[in-house]
């Protein structure tokens, strides 16, 4: 009797203080929209597309097709969209255009969910420049990738990102993609950097799981960790990553964040099964260098055309007739 007593007192005082705690965790961490808690650190969870830029058939950007691509994007529900990365061609563009872009998306978006735009360069001075202009223009942060051709060392790459750190009036996230750049990130590197305050994530596009695991061990929420490959989402958040940049998204953003909130609520199960659903979908979509293939299913789905400029060209017959039949398939 006395135990039942002790546990009902117990549950009557837990329940009192529950929103107490719940006050003192909001003010010490606040709230992102859409109701995920974040530490000092965490700028977003779930989905965030790495959004493709649509263009005309001359090769300028097609504003139209965009803010449909944007419109569905938030209608599925992603938790972000980049703009200007791998995805959105930016290499391609000169510094006023790729300021164009990133500030047409902010204005259409009108924080319905966090913008990240894409300013790294392999000349450090000349990324500093595109990250002011792209937080004057009111993104929510940058993406800032590993210097590309001009390859430094582990030393060059800490004073190389926290220059953009120190620069920026916007949190920076890290993207190890070394396919594209010739040089990857080490947890070394990973962890210096996660100290700074305005370094808030890494996209880990290397495919490395180990990499990813020992970034997360050593770092855990200083440097949250977001997928860069589409095909490894569940096994990267069941270490601790937080979400993905993804291509996928672009077609079917619903999906991808349904598999990343399955995710963050511990149903590995079920966002395994979703995993293996698209992966024939996603090997496509990697079957030319990225954003051929998802140009193509962009301009197929009615956002766009399947542009890319040079020195891309669009999508050859056989992996397109491949592309679109997996999206049959999907019934997109």
């Amino acid at each position: 009797m006395r135990k039942m007593h002790f546990d009902a007192n117990f549950h009557n005082f837990m329940l009192f203080m529950q929103p107490l705690f719940m006050v003192h965790f909001i003010y010490q961490y606040g709230f992102k929209q859409g109701g995920d808690i974040v530490g000092n650190k965490i700028l977003f969870k779930g989905c965030g597309t790495a959004l493709a830029t649509p263009f005309t058939s001359d090769g300028s950007v097609d504003y139209y097709a965009l803010d449909k691509l944007i419109e569905m994007q938030i209608e599925g529900g992603v938790s972000a969209l980049v703009i200007c990365g791998t995805s959105g061609e930016a290499s391609t563009m000169d510094d006023d255009e790729h300021i164009s872009v990133i500030a047409h998306c902010v204005k259409r978006v009108k924080g319905r969910c966090t913008v990240f735009g894409g300013t790294g360069s392999n000349d450090t001075r000349h990324g500093i420049r595109l990250t002011k202009r792209a937080c004057d223009a009111g993104i929510d942060g940058c993406l800032v990738v590993t210097p590309y051709y001009n390859k430094t060392t582990p030393e060059g790459l800490k004073v190389h990102f926290t220059a953009y750190a120190d620069a920026s009036e916007k949190p920076i996230i890290l993207y190890n993609v070394p396919s594209r750049t010739g040089m990857s990130l080490d947890a070394d590197v990973c962890e210096y950097l996660s100290k700074h305050e305005n370094i808030c994530g890494i996209k880990e596009a290397s495919g490395n799981v180990p990499l990813a695991a020992e970034i997360i061990r050593r770092c855990g929420d200083a440097l949250p960790l977001y997928s860069g490959e589409d095909g490894i989402v569940v096994p990267l958040m069941s270490l601790g990553g937080k979400g993905v940049i993804s291509v996928l998204s672009n077609l079917l953003p619903a999906e991808t964040e349904k598999m990343c909130r399955l995710c963050l609520e511990n149903d590995f199960r079920a966002a395994a099964e979703l995993q293996l659903k698209y992966t024939p979908l996603i090997n496509c979509l990697f079957s030319r260098t990225n954003p051929i293939p998802v140009k193509a299913a962009l301009s197929r789905m009615g956002y766009g055309t399947d542009m890319v400029r040079l020195p891309l060209i669009p999508m050859e017959e056989p992996y397109r007739e491949k592309l679109y039949k997996e999206m049959e398939k999907l019934g997109i």
